[in-house]
């Protein structure tokens, strides 16, 4: 199994789930540093679409490199503009920012 961090670097703690008044979580778990340097099976893309809201949403480096080195890392990610998470994959909510590509998949 991949090594994970939080995206501050931190180990994983069990209250990295707690939402903040935004909506968000305290921090995300993401694959380490050095799983992320052995390359990436997708491109690195930074920002998705909520296909429901339209609101685009941006994330940090981390992020966005767990993504394109384990596209099927996360369940869900979080939307900017409804303040909540919903589903990523073939039957998830989001695309990539200037795509019709799923986030997930």
């Amino acid at each position: 199994m991949a090594e994970t961090t939080l995206t501050d670097g931190s180990p994983v703690s069990e209250d990295h789930r707690n939402l903040m008044s935004n909506g968000q979580q305290k921090c995300y778990v993401v694959l380490s540093d050095d799983e992320r340097s052995k390359g990436f099976v997708r491109p690195v893309r930074r920002s998705y679409v909520h296909e429901t809201c339209g609101v685009t949403t941006t994330m940090g480096a981390a992020l966005a490199e767990t993504f394109a080195r384990d596209p099927y890392f996360y369940a869900g990610t979080f939307c900017s503009g409804c303040g909540s998470h919903f589903p990523v994959g073939e039957d998830g909510q989001f695309v990539w920012d200037g795509t019709k590509e799923k986030v997930g998949t």
